[in-house]
């Protein structure tokens, strides 16, 4: 055989296993890739086949987590719009919330008596929040004990947190001995050594600003029996005096707070 011949079989030969090769390559590759959609196949059916058992939970895991969400957010004042101003109510014996709604509205409404905008915050709507802490009362059992020393540490938190600006005050004379918190006239701190309050706080039935202020009627219930009253007759001896502060931190809009005191003081309309 001629070499010329020898050498065209050995390219046919290599061509040939090459070509074989190629072959097998791809079918290797074809493999890979039927192997890979099967498996991708195998994990979508998977996550079909769990989510037809499980859907209801993960709904309802969502909407639960939802509920919690918002009732910590509304707790927390987080969904509420910040009110423009504050009022911690002091005393033995908490308001009826009938009292403590009609407040909230009428104070609200002020503006229009006397001629304040009481839109501190600018969101278009006023908001006033009454805080109670309201002592036990004359029960000297142990849950009353309890729920005094809360209201005491609640207290001392919107003190400290200067939370509210106003204080309405069942006996004054003892919160300012505890607390030395009720500002002078002219908005100062008293000295160390004054603990009066004759011209700290105003007499709720003597400010024709607050006492013309139609609250309406509360109901409670006492031993079983239900019984009404007048909100202005339930506040007549109160007393609402303002905070005092011994640092630079202030409550939020104390400075319009402390014009509404001073129309408040004035008893203007």
């Amino acid at each position: 055989m001629r070499i010329g011949n020898l050498e065209d079989l050995e390219v046919m030969k290599k061509t040939k296993k090459l070509e074989n090769e190629n072959i097998e390559t791809s079918d290797n590759l074809i493999q890979l890739i039927q192997a890979q959609e099967q498996k991708d196949l195998k994990k979508s059916e998977k996550w079909k086949n769990w989510w037809h058992y499980y859907k209801w939970y993960v709904i309802c895991g969502i909407i639960l987590s939802g509920i919690a969400c918002d009732l910590a957010g509304n707790a927390l004042g987080l969904w509420q719009p910040a009110p423009d101003f504050q009022i911690a109510y002091v005393g033995e014996t908490a308001l009826p919330e009938e009292t403590i709604n009609a407040l909230e509205n009428a104070f609200a409404a002020l503006d229009r008596d006397l001629g304040l905008d009481l839109d501190f915050n600018g969101d278009g709507k006023v908001t006033v929040k009454i805080h109670q802490y309201a002592g036990s009362g004359q029960t000297p059992d142990s849950d009353a004990r309890y729920y005094q020393t809360a209201s005491e540490i609640s207290l001392i938190g919107d003190i400290s947190d200067c939370d509210s600006y106003f204080f309405l005050l069942e006996d004054p004379d003892s919160f300012q001995r505890e607390h030395q918190l009720l500002a002078n006239p002219d908005g100062s701190c008293p000295d160390s050594a004054d603990n009066t309050t004759a011209d700290k706080v105003l007499l709720w039935s003597d400010c024709p600003a607050l006492s013309s202020l139609e609250l309406g009627s509360f109901s409670v219930s006492l031993s079983g029996q239900r019984m009404t009253g007048d909100n202005q007759e339930l506040l007549a001896d109160f007393y609402i005096g303002r905070r005092c502060f011994y640092t630079d931190t202030m409550t939020e809009n104390a400075e319009q707070c402390s014009a509404l005191w001073d129309l408040l003081s004035d008893c203007m309309f």
